[in-house]
């Protein structure tokens, strides 16, 4: 059985007196005509004595989180999803009935409020309440004004009191959807058409991961929630859509930190005829163009550093970048897998039993020397191709890929290939990677025979390009931890 703490107690008894007295302590639909902050804003400049000539009234509604009772007169202040505003309530102005319901009312409470707008003479802009009407009665009691959630699991877990008491968590709510309208916007204007693809997929393809496994009981079935966007949309190519993308959640089933959450957003995008330097183009405009529209501004904080988005970003080959840190040329021509097995041993570097190839090695020197380095926005190319499945051959040396990677404070940001579109290539890569999994790679692709046929009936050259939405908005955010940028973060069990 519940037990419930003595504020809780009382709360549920004064929800008993609001039935005796005829009302629904949970309310009913309320004609609010007006926010918190539109009042503000629009009367901040007018001068206290200018209000006695005025006779503007407004109609709010919200969440009481302050009151100053004193006797026949009081303050509170009610908060709703644009911020707070002050109303003053007096007893000759609503009755006595009215004002004893009012005295009633607890912190959390959801009122309605008809009034005259005014200042106070020390200038704050309130609202001098006529008519009074009690909404909802909160049963619990909020976190204590000034310090709200401390406990950082506990914030994510409820995040619902954290939006209450937090202005800067509703902040970051309102501005990840306008993020995404302006995502949209720069992609549709762009000549690029928003689809949406299947979650449920028999196969694993488009990414390395682990997958979740679910069952399809109708047709007796095993199936997967996906973890990348990437072949169905390809397929679109094929089919002559030409300029396609997709804004959608993909789940692998790995750890989390203040980087990865199981499920998150991605945007992935294909445009025909275009290539590696088509997507770097679209990407350093896609970015700018939310900097500029979204916030006004080309700097922001993030991991540590300033980040400044202004144009034109770092283009460097992988193998140039380790050259430069550790001065070992991975494209020299007798470079070959004893010899780069030989280098991993001598740096420290441990190899898998999987990735004993050159091009595992080459990632692994990137991943040890390199990739922490790249700080400010820095296109990252040609990628080896044992590493990248899915992507066209490098025409100048095959041991390579047109692919790159976007590092911003040496985290990853976007995957951008020039796509791969050789039937026989592709079904070759597919082997490649079962091959792998046989060595233990357990986040190798499978061979998608639909996918390869779709090639077969010609697929026109495309660049594609995969963002991860929620680190994106980590850097336009400001945030640290990809938990404060999503709404619901997936949370470890909480102990019984």
């Amino acid at each position: 059985m519940r037990e419930f703490t003595e504020q809780e107690l009382v709360r549920r008894e004064k929800c008993e007196k609001l039935r005796e007295m005829g009302l629904d302590p949970f309310g009913h639909r309320y004609e609010r005509k007006d926010f918190a902050q539109d009042i503000k804003d629009k009367y901040e400049l007018v001068e206290h004595d200018a209000f006695e000539n005025m006779d503007d009234t407004a109609t709010v509604a919200g969440r009481i989180m302050f009151i100053r009772k004193m006797g026949k007169a009081s303050f509170f202040t009610i908060k709703d999803k644009t911020g707070s505003i002050q109303i003053y309530i007096s007893i000759n102005d609503i009755g006595e009935d009215n004002y004893n319901l009012f005295k009633s009312a607890d912190i959390g409470d959801i009122v309605g409020v008809y009034g005259k707008v005014m200042k106070t003479k020390t200038g704050e802009v309130t609202i001098k309440c006529l008519e009074y009407t009690h909404l909802v009665k909160a049963l619990k009691p909020l976190p204590e004004k000034f310090h709200g959630l401390t406990d950082i699991e506990e914030r994510y877990r409820r995040r619902y009191v954290d939006l209450i008491m937090n202005d800067d968590s509703k902040k970051v709510a309102f501005l990840r959807p306008k993020i995404i309208r302006a995502i949209q916007n720069y992609m549709d204007n762009q000549g690029f058409t928003e689809v949406e693809t299947p979650m449920l997929t028999t196969l694993l393809t488009g990414a390395s991961a682990r997958p979740f496994a679910t069952h399809h009981n109708a047709q007796d079935l095993d199936m997967y929630l996906r973890i990348a966007l990437e072949l169905p949309l390809k397929r679109l190519l094929v089919g002559g859509m030409e300029a396609v993308y997709e804004i959608g959640r993909v789940f692998r089933n790995e750890g989390m930190d203040t980087r990865h959450n199981p499920e998150f957003t991605e945007l992935e995008a294909y445009l025909a005829y275009s290539d590696l330097d088509g997507m770097m183009d679209l990407t350093e405009g896609l970015f700018q163009n939310i900097a500029e529209k979204v916030f006004g501004k080309m700097t922001y904080q993030f991991g540590g550093y300033e980040i400044d988005l202004t144009g034109p970003w770092k283009r460097v080959s992988m193998t140039d970048a380790i050259k430069e840190k550790t001065g070992i040329d991975f494209k020299a021509v007798d470079m070959d897998v004893e010899k780069a097995i030989k280098l991993a041993d001598e740096h420290h570097i441990e190899v898998q039993e999987h990735e004993k190839t050159l091009g595992h090695i080459i990632n692994l020197f990137f991943e040890k020397y390199v990739e922490e380095t790249l700080i400010q926005p820095t296109f990252l190319y040609g990628h080896p191709i044992e590493i990248s499945p899915l992507t066209k051959k490098n025409p100048d040396d095959p041991r390579f890929v047109d692919r790159f990677e976007l590092f911003i404070s040496g985290k990853e940001f976007a995957n951008a290939y020039t796509e791969l579109n050789d039937p026989v290539d592709q079904l070759e890569r597919f082997e490649a990677q079962l091959a792998e999994r046989d060595l233990g790679n357990d986040e190798a692709n499978d061979i998608d025979m639909d996918f390869v046929e779709a090639l077969e009936y010609g697929m026109p050259p495309a660049g594609g390009i995969g963002y991860g939405i929620d680190r994106l908005m980590m850097l336009f955010l400001e945030q640290e931890s990809i938990r404060d940028v999503l709404l619901f973060p997936t949370m470890k069990e909480k102990s019984k």
